[in-house]
C-alpha cells in the first residue's frame, strides 16, 4: 500500500504510525547517530499490534501475564523507545527521548533490559532476540501447564530483520521452537529486503518462508504498511497450533529519499531529508512535537490493558494463599526456604560417607536434592545428557505432550540453548540451568555474557573442564576457558573440588538474582577434601584455607577443582620434609575478589611462597600470585601453556607436569 492510499483509506492509523517515525527521525537527529530506517518501515506493522493485539499494561510494566514484545531488530531502537513513550511508560518521557544514545539515558543505543520499563531483554547482537524469545514461549508453556491458564496465558512477539536470521543461531533457535509447537510464539519479520552492505541478495539467497516452514513453523505473509492486512495476519498466526512466521513486505526508511536503499538503513541526519520526509507525511509539526490528538490515541491504546490485569489479579487472588505467595516467590526470583536444608543435607552425607568422585556427578546428586524442592528449576543439556549428568529422575521430559516437564533435551545447539535460557530467566517464574562440555563455552559466548550484561543467573553446566577429560583430546579439551569466563563481568566461575563445594556452588547459584554462573565440573573422578561439616557456606568466600601448615608456614599452594587434590597430596610431601604448607581452595576468584581486604589478607599472607595449580592457563592467576601481596620472585604456577593431548587423563597429567611431584619440585625451588 502506497502512502497517499494509507493516508486516506487509514487516517486515524497513518498518525499514529507516523508519530513512531518522526520521533525516530528526530531522535537519531538529535543523537547524530542511530538506526533510522527500520522504525519508519515497520511503524504501521508496530502499531497494529500495539493497537489491536498487544495485551499490556504501562502501568504495570513486569504485570506476569503480559504479553511480552522483543524487539530482535535492537538497532531499530527507537521503535521500541517511541512506542514505549506514546503508550506511557512513565520512564519513556520526552526527555529521554531527547536524550536517545546519551549518557546517563535509559534509551541506549540498543534497547537494554533494567534500563527501562518495556524492554524485555536486551538486543542489538543480531539473532539473539528470537532466540531469547523461543526461551520466553517455553516458560510461558511451562508455566501455563503449572498454574493454569486462568494465571499464564499469553503470546510472545518479535519483530525481527534480515541481519537477525541470517545469524547462525537463528537456525537453532527457530529449530527447537518447531520441535516444541511455541504456539505462542509469533515473529514478525521485517522483509524489506536491505542490509548495511546494500540489497540482501548481494549476501543471500534463502527462501525464509520455505526456511520456517521446514522447521515445523506456520508461514503467513501480508503487505507491512497496510493495517487491515497485517490485522488479519496476526490474527491467523494467533489461531495457529505452531509457532508462527509472518513476512512483513516493507520499505525501509519509507517516505525519504533513502527508501529502500542501504542509506536508509542508518543515520538519517540531513536536515532537508528529514524535512521532505515530514511533507511526505502529513506532518507539520515541530521536532518532538506529538499533536494532542494522536498522543491521546495512543494513550488510549496504553490504556486499555488495565482491565485485563484487573481480571487476572482476581483470578490470582481467587488462588489460595499459598499457591499465591509461591506464585509471588517464584517471578520475585527467591529461592525456597527448602534449598538451605536440601544444600547442608547432600554436606552432611558427603562428609559422613566420603568417596571418590567425578564433580560432574557430585553436581548429578545435589539437583537430585534441589530439583523436588526447587519446583522452578528447568535443566537440559545440549545433546550431552549422560555426560553432563544434568537429569534427576523427578523432572520429567518437557515436550508438547507434557508441557510439565522440565527437562529439555535441546539437541546440539549450545548458541541456542543459552538464549533461550536467557529468555527463560527475563520471563520469570522459572530458574534455568543445562549443560554441555566446558570447550563448547565457545558456542555459547555471545549468549553468556548477554547473561552477565543482563544480571539473569542463568546456570552453565560445563562438565568436562580440563585435560582430565582424557582421549578425546585437544579439541575437547579445555584450557582457556575459565580465563574467558572470568574475564567477563558479572560472571561467578565456579571450579568446586569435591561434593561439598559443588552443593555450596549451586547453592549460591540458585540464590542470586543478577549474576549468571559457570559450573566447571570434572570427568575423572576426585578424592573428597572436605573431611569435616559445617553449614557455613566456604565457597561463598570464594577461597579459604582448606589445610593448614603444621610448623613455620613457608608456602601457600591456591588450587581449584581437581588440583585441590594434588595441591593436598604436595602438602603432605613437602611438610614430611618440614616445610610448612598451607593449601587454599579457590573454588571461585570471583567471590573472593569480592571480601574485605583483611579476610583476603588472612587466606593469603605476605611472606610465603605461592604457587597456584591448575588445569589450565595462567591467566588470571597472577592477581593472586603476585598481588595480594605476592612478589613475582616467590611465585610459580602449575598448570598448561599449551593445547591438551590425546591419551588418559593420568598419562597426560604427567606428561604435562601437573603432579604433586612437580609442584614440590617448584615450591623448593622458590625457597
Amino acid at each position: 500500500m502506497d502512502i497517499a492510499t494509507l493516508r486516506a483509506q487509514h487516517p486515524a492509523h497513518w498518525k499514529k504510525a507516523c508519530a513512531i517515525r518522526v520521533l525516530t527521525l528526530d531522535a537519531v537527529a538529535a543523537a547524530n547517530s542511530g538506526h533510522s530506517g527500520m522504525p519508519m518501515g515497520m511503524a504501521d506493522v508496530a502499531t497494529v499490534l500495539f493497537e489491536k493485539h498487544l495485551k499490556f499494561d504501562p502501568a504495570a510494566p513486569n504485570w506476569p501475564d503480559r504479553d511480552r514484545f522483543i524487539l530482535s531488530a535492537g538497532h531499530g531502537s527507537m521503535l521500541i523507545y517511541s512506542l514505549l513513550h506514546l503508550t506511557g511508560y512513565k520512564q519513556a518521557t520526552l526527555e529521554e527521548l531527547k536524550n536517545f544514545r546519551q549518557w546517563g539515558a535509559r534509551t541506549a543505543g540498543h534497547p537494554e533490559y533494567g534500563h527501562l520499563e518495556g524492554v524485555e531483554t536486551t538486543t542489538g547482537p543480531l539473532g539473539q532476540g528470537i532466540s531469547n524469545a523461543v526461551g520466553f514461549a517455553m516458560a510461558e508453556e511451562s508455566l501455563r501447564a503449572r498454574w493454569g491458564s486462568k494465571v499464564m496465558d499469553h503470546y510472545t512477539y518479535v519483530i525481527a530483520g534480515d541481519g537477525c536470521l541470517m545469524e547462525g543461531v537463528s537456525q537453532e533457535a527457530i529449530g527447537i521452537a518447531g520441535k516444541h509447537q511455541l504456539s505462542r510464539l509469533i515473529v514478525l519479520w521485517d522483509n524489506n529486503g536491505i542490509t548495511i552492505d546494500g540489497k540482501v541478495e548481494i549476501a543471500d539467497i534463502t527462501d525464509q518462508k520455505a526456511r520456517f516452514a521446514a522447521s515445523g513453523w506456520d508461514v503467513f505473509e501480508c503487505d507491512g504498511h497496510d493495517p487491515i492486512a497485517i490485522d488479519a495476519a496476526i490474527d491467523m498466526a494467533k489461531r495457529s497450533p505452531r509457532p508462527a512466521m509472518i513476512a512483513c513486505k516493507t520499505h525501509i526508511a519509507l517516505g525519504s529519499s533513502a527508501q529502500d536503499t542501504s542509506k536508509g538503513h542508518g543515520a538519517l541526519t540531513d536536515k532537508q531529508l528529514i524535512a521532505d520526509t515530514r511533507a511526505v507525511y502529513g506532518w507539520d509539526h515541530g521536532p518532538f512535537d506529538i499533536p494532542a490528538d494522536v498522543k491521546a490515541a495512543w494513550e488510549a491504546t496504553g490504556a486499555r490493558g488495565a482491565a485485563a490485569r484487573a481480571e487476572w489479579e482476581a483470578r490470582l487472588a481467587s488462588l489460595s494463599a499459598a499457591k499465591q505467595a509461591e506464585f509471588a516467590r517464584v517471578f520475585a526470583g527467591d529461592a525456597p526456604a527448602k534449598l538451605g536444608g536440601a544444600i547442608r543435607g547432600v554436606k552432611k552425607a558427603a562428609v559422613e560417607a566420603p568417596k571418590k568422585l567425578a564433580t560432574r556427578s557430585a553436581s548429578e546428586l545435589v539437583l537430585a536434592a534441589v530439583n523436588p524442592v526447587m519446583q522452578e528449576t528447568i535443566g537440559g543439556s545440549a545433546d550431552l545428557t549422560g555426560s553432563n549428568n544434568t537429569k534427576t529422575p523427578d523432572l520429567g521430559i518437557f515436550d508438547p505432550i507434557n508441557r510439565k516437564g522440565r527437562y529439555v533435551f535441546w539437541g546440539i545447539r549450545e548458541h541456542g540453548m543459552a538464549a533461550a535460557m536467557n529468555g527463560m530467566a527475563l520471563h520469570g517464574g522459572v530458574r534455568p540451568y543445562s549443560g554441555t562440555f566446558m570447550c563448547f563455552t565457545d558456542y555459547a559466548r555471545p549468549s553468556m555474557r548477554l547473561s552477565a550484561l543482563m544480571q539473569v543467573p542463568v546456570v552453565y553446566v560445563m562438565t568436562h573442564d580440563s585435560i582430565g577429560l582424557g582421549e578425546d583430546g585437544p579439541t575437547h579439551q579445555p584450557v582457556e576457558h575459565l580465563a574467558i569466563s572470568r574475564a567477563t563481568p558479572n560472571t561467578w566461575v565456579f571450579r568446586p573440588a569435591d561434593l561439598v563445594e559443588t552443593a555450596e556452588a549451586w547453592e549460591l547459584a540458585l540464590s542470586t538474582k543478577t549474576t549468571p554462573s559457570v559450573m566447571a565440573l570434572s570427568r575423572q573422578g576426585v578424592a573428597a577434601v572436605r573431611k569435616t561439616h559445617t553449614n557455613q557456606n566456604l565457597t561463598a568466600k570464594g577461597a579459604y584455607v582448606l589445610a593448614e601448615a603444621t610448623g613455620k608456614r613457608q608456602v601457600i599452594l591456591i588450587a581449584t577443582g581437581t588440583e585441590v587434590e594434588i595441591a593436598l597430596k604436595a602438602r603432605d610431601m613437602l611438610e614430611a620434609e618440614g616445610i610448612g604448607t598451607r593449601v587454599v581452595s579457590m573454588p571461585c576468584m570471583e567471590l573472593f575478589a569480592a571480601q574485605d581486604e583483611a579476610y583476603r589478607k588472612k587466606v593469603l599472607p605476605a611472606g610465603p611462597a605461592r604457587i597456584a595449580i591448575e588445569a589450565g592457563v595462567r591467566m588470571g592467576w597472577d592477581r593472586w600470585l603476585l598481588g595480594e601481596r605476592g612478589k613475582e620472585a616467590k611465585a610459580d604456577f602449575v598448570g598448561m601453556s599449551s593445547f591438551g593431548a590425546s591419551a588418559p587423563a593420568e598419562r597426560l597429567y604427567q606428561e604435562f607436569g601437573i603432579t604433586a611431584e612437580a609442584t614440590v619440585a617448584k615450591a623448593k625451588a622458590l625457597l
